[in-house]
């Protein structure tokens, strides 16, 4: 997503950090952000055997509190936000009335009436605006509060390890999609544990001030264990061999959460939200199209946008596509005509013009034993 002319790309407090590292440094969603520092696939490989620490401080913060917080996030959210107890994440979608998501986020639940939500960079003033917008039949205490934080990432088998030496050892005793209020590396701030790179992940949610004393005692800390800094390129290639959906992609305005392979996220009998209707409607008359996963046969690398022929005929789009360092092999997932789904297996991918072959694969394409389940 290119930035408008005239604005300045925004950065985050490691921005100096990571070019003393030697990161290439990309524009994403207006941010300023490392792409990559030794390499996408020696870090995606570090990620899958050892650690990476990514800086996603990009990513925005929206706080929501208050008596009528509950019934606000219930009625602009898929999931069931009542099922949270105290600790505890949901990962979910802000909805728009057509069944689609105006953005995939994760609700912390702080506190009775108090909620922390993390959304994507790229949509985090027009989630926080939807929120304001349906906060008048509700009246709860909504901000935005993403200047309060700097996120890091840590990710990665080793992860567990690494963080012990410098976090209290109650941390390490967080289950799969929780958090709590803790001390690492001496600072102050929340550690959750959930992850978008298919493997065991922490998230640490603090000052912005304290962003280069956090940064340099974790990788420090990981010496040791192979931790290194990873940047957006190894994120995207560990979440699409993890089957993990990107906004703008996989996730968009046109796209419900049905056809995403989603529904588990749509709590259908939890009572009215925005787009529960239509999803209603669909789950009974049917999909107009289903998110599959491919890995190319042939020789080339599908991307985005990239037509599928199946039969002779287009019958769908590419909407992420890589190499998968991990799994030695070209892999994608793309929307196709819902009838071919579960029925065929070879398929085509247009590439330049030449007509490749490549077979569905279910997603996802990579999968590890995870220390619980998400809510």
């Amino acid at each position: 997503m290119a930035t408008p002319a005239g604005l300045s790309l925004r950065r985050t407090a490691l921005n100096a950090a990571h070019k003393a590292a030697g990161a290439r440094m990309v524009e994403f969603a207006g941010w300023e952000m490392p792409v990559e520092y030794s390499g996408i696939v020696q870090e995606h490989l570090a990620v899958r055997t050892a650690a990476g620490l990514f800086d996603v401080s990009h990513m925005g913060e929206i706080e929501v509190r208050g008596p009528q917080a509950l019934p606000l996030l219930q009625y602009v959210t898929s999931n069931d936000v009542s099922r949270l107890e105290l600790g505890q994440a949901q990962y979910t979608a802000l909805m728009f009335p057509q069944g689609s998501a105006v953005d995939d986020c994760i609700v912390h639940k702080l506190g009775d009436g108090h909620y922390l939500i993390c959304v994507n960079a790229a949509n985090t003033d027009a989630d926080y605006g939807w929120i304001t917008q349906h906060n008048t039949s509700f009246c709860a205490d909504a901000r935005n509060v993403s200047g309060d934080y700097s996120q890091l990432a840590l990710q990665g088998p080793r992860g567990a390890e690494i963080l012990r030496k410098v976090a209290p050892a109650e941390a390490m005793e967080l289950r799969y999609y929780h958090f709590a209020r803790t001390t690492c590396c001496g600072v102050e701030g929340l550690l959750a544990r959930t992850g978008y790179t298919g493997e065991d992940g922490f998230e640490f949610y603090f000052p912005p001030a304290e962003s280069e004393h956090v940064w340099n005692v974790l990788l420090e800390a990981g010496q040791a264990e192979g931790l290194i800094p990873a940047g957006l390129g190894a994120r995207n290639t560990l979440r699409l061999e993890a089957g993990y959906p990107l906004y703008g992609h996989e996730l968009d305005e046109e796209t419900t959460l049905l056809e995403a392979g989603l529904g588990w996220l749509c709590k259908l009998d939890k009572g009215d939200f925005i787009g529960r209707g239509p999803l209603l409607e669909q789950k009974q008359h049917g999909l107009r199209k289903k998110l599959v996963g491919f890995e190319m046969t042939g020789r080339g690398i599908a991307r985005d946008g990239y037509p599928v022929w199946i039969d002779g005929n287009v019958r769908g789009r590419v909407t992420s596509g890589s190499p998968a360092p991990y799994l030695k092999k070209n892999i994608g997932m793309a929307y196709i005509a819902p009838e071919y789904a579960g029925v065929v297996r070879e398929i085509q991918i247009e590439i330049r013009g030449n007509l490749v072959p490549a077979r569905l694969a279910p997603l996802p394409f990579y999968k590890r034993a995870k220390p619980g389940t998400r809510s």
